[in-house]
């Protein structure tokens, strides 16, 4: 096994160890369980989006799939009165469903055409919802849902946030060290080149396509019953690019990346509500300096030079393989 992955393992197993003892110090306390709850949901959305970068796509769409999570959610526990344990994967399956359907068409482009395309993706969902009549609401959105659990107690959201985001972990987990991973590496290095030893390129990239946007569907769908209701501002173009920024602020290299970057900015972003109107040139200036002097990720602070020199990523859309290229330093943002 080698550091990398050793890394990966310590990091995923203690994240989820102290979310998991955490409570026994802290008591039930609202606002710290809901700020964790926070971390929870957003790491399992952004997971999904680190799952397309490993297949060389810079991807900003994410909220967009979130929100179809978000909708099929209310509209099932409010129009047709299910169990939220039915509901729950439904809204996972229709996000992956629509994103399977969506990603079969727009995965042919990529780099910065790609990235654009899901920005206009995210508006043009909210915007459905938005115009959706009695069906969505509108603007009014759907309110006053309930949550699964009986009680004033806020402890069951917050393992079901922790369950959740065990259950997302250990899905890309398996999907990115196992032969599919390989493939997805294969394809982020070199698309063309995957193809011509017999890989179904399509195939594969909407696969990936499609579990990111069930994960999408499945973090919206508990957001939705957390705060009880779901507007078409609920998850924004601001939103897909908060979850980006966590996978480029954890490491791309690093499945738990994309978690210690959800939680890092998702605190920060708390501590430092009380500098009130410079809380966004704070929060923006930290996280310039932090891509400018950790181009790698937070994963990894620590590794040595060399370990770093032979991880390091070919540029998002695929390798460069012009000549005289090789030895080019890697992209802000990439991991080693």
């Amino acid at each position: 096994m080698n550091s990398l992955k050793k890394r990966d393992i310590y990091v995923s197993f203690s994240v989820l160890a102290i979310m998991l003892v955490l409570p026994l110090f802290i008591g039930q306390s609202r606002y710290l369980l809901s700020v964790l709850m926070n971390c929870a949901g957003l790491s399992v959305i952004a997971l999904g989006v680190w799952l397309i970068f490993s297949i060389g796509r810079g991807y900003i769409g994410q909220a967009g799939f979130a929100l179809i999570g978000g909708y099929t959610t209310g509209i099932l526990l409010t129009r047709y009165n299910l169990s939220y344990w039915v509901v729950l994967p439904l809204s996972a399956l229709s996000a992956a469903f629509f994103g399977a359907l969506i990603g079969s068409f727009i995965l042919k482009l990529r780099g910065i055409y790609f990235s654009m395309l899901t920005i206009s993706l995210t508006e043009a969902i909210r915007l459905a919802f938005l115009n959706g009549g009695s069906f969505t609401q509108g603007s009014k959105g759907i309110t006053g849902l309930p949550q699964p659990f009986s009680g004033d107690s806020p402890l069951p959201m917050y393992y079901l946030g922790l369950a959740l985001l065990a259950f997302a972990l250990l899905l890309i987990w398996r999907v990115h060290y196992s032969r599919v991973g390989r493939i997805f590496r294969a394809m982020r290095l070199n698309e063309d080149l995957a193809e011509s030893f017999g890989t179904d390129v399509w195939r594969y990239r909407v696969m990936a396509f499609a579990i990111a946007c069930g994960l999408g569907g499945l973090g919206g769908s508990y957001f939705t019953v957390f705060i009880q209701s779901v507007y078409p501002q609920s998850f924004t173009v601001e939103h897909s690019i908060y979850y980006m920024l966590y996978c480029f602020l954890g490491g791309l290299e690093y499945v738990s990346g994309a978690i210690v970057g959800a939680f890092v900015l998702t605190i920060l972003f708390e501590l430092l509500r009380e500098f009130q109107q410079y809380q966004t040139l704070i929060y923006g200036v930290l996280m310039i300096s932090v891509i400018l002097l950790l181009p790698n990720g937070l994963m990894a602070l620590g590794s040595s030079k060399s370990e770093g020199s032979k991880k390091a990523l070919p540029p998002i859309g695929g390798a460069d393989t012009t000549p005289g290229k090789a030895d080019a330093k890697p992209m802000i943002g990439r991991s080693s």
